[in-house]
């Protein structure tokens, strides 16, 4: 349908030192997600504050990075959980979307990682995947726990900023990275196990109609992380074929970031000083991946 889209080449900026992996050890994350694998860090959930520092989480160890503007690397926290994305409020406060235990607040300071958000009502979530601002301060997020064409039930939910808790959507096999149009008027939803980018436009009272695929992969294992720039355009991270796909507004293939590294892309960042470096978690040989690009992207909510 299209024509094969450039490639941009892509260069390490930090890699997590032989001192901080974890050796000799598994969890049930590894045996599950891993086939029991040696894991010794599995890197995701790449998010700058505003001093230029990026934190990433590694998910079976329960260990949040950061890292400094020269690719110095040290641990912020370490806790019984399965971090797996993580945002920053303007405020300050760290809010990560964890596997096992919900929505938790990561004190940065103290290095404390304390509930936030542990079920909706009295029900617990499946296992929350990915979260993002809206300027008003409403996070959504995706709860994807082990769901897939057999089993469509993953959701998308909303965190309004006076508290109140939406469940948008309740049938997606997968949902994973997520980011929020330019005018916020609808939701961008990775959705692994459909290979899909799923576009989810949201009515005037924030309630979801007319749902629809917006772009369609193959391959890989599905997209997982996502970001969006300046213009609209949607960085999607395709985990398993080391790439981070770069698609316009109207869903049109511009670029193929590629990894110099190992095929596990599994989540993106724009970040430096003009907002035109993307990062790229390289998970399987456990990197933080950049590439120079044309456009910003979008101003995040922990700096506006």
């Amino acid at each position: 349908m299209f024509a094969p889209p450039p490639v941009i080449k892509t260069e390490v900026f930090a890699r997590i030192p032989d001192s901080l992996r974890i050796k000799n050890r598994t969890s049930t994350w590894v045996k599950v997600q891993r086939n029991n694998r040696p894991t010794d860090c599995f890197l995701e959930g790449p998010s700058f504050d505003r001093a230029g520092n990026l934190y990433v989480v590694d998910v079976p160890w329960g260990r949040v990075f950061r890292i400094t503007s020269q690719g110095d690397v040290s641990i912020v926290a370490e806790y019984d959980g399965e971090p797996n994305g993580l945002k920053i409020h303007k405020d300050g406060r760290i809010f990560i979307a964890d596997y096992r235990n919900g929505i938790m607040l990561l004190d940065p300071q103290r290095g404390s990682v304390t509930p936030f958000l542990d079920r909706a009502v009295i029900e617990r979530f499946k296992g929350v995947n990915d979260l993002v601002f809206a300027s008003n301060g409403d996070l959504y997020f995706t709860d994807q726990g082990l769901t897939g064409l057999h089993d469509p039930t993953g959701r998308l939910y909303r965190l309004r900023a006076d508290g109140h808790l939406d469940a948008l959507l309740t049938n997606i096999p997968s949902p994973n990275g997520l980011v929020l149009s330019l005018d916020e008027d609808c939701v961008f939803v990775n959705v692994t196990r459909d290979n899909a980018v799923w576009r989810v436009p949201l009515q005037p009272d924030g309630t979801p109609f007319k749902v629809g695929a917006f772009v369609r992969l193959t391959g890989g294992g599905g997209p997982d992380g996502l970001a969006i720039d300046e213009q609209g355009n949607l960085a999607v991270a395709h985990l398993g074929l080391g790439a981070v796909w770069l698609f316009s507004a109207l869903g049109e293939p511009l670029a193929r970031v590629q990894s110099c590294a190992g095929p596990h892309t599994t989540n993106v960042a724009y970040g430096g000083l003009d907002r035109s470096t993307l990062y790229i978690t390289e998970s399987e040989t456990g990197q933080v991946l950049m590439a120079k690009l044309e456009t910003p992207g979008q101003i995040m909510f922990s700096h506006q």
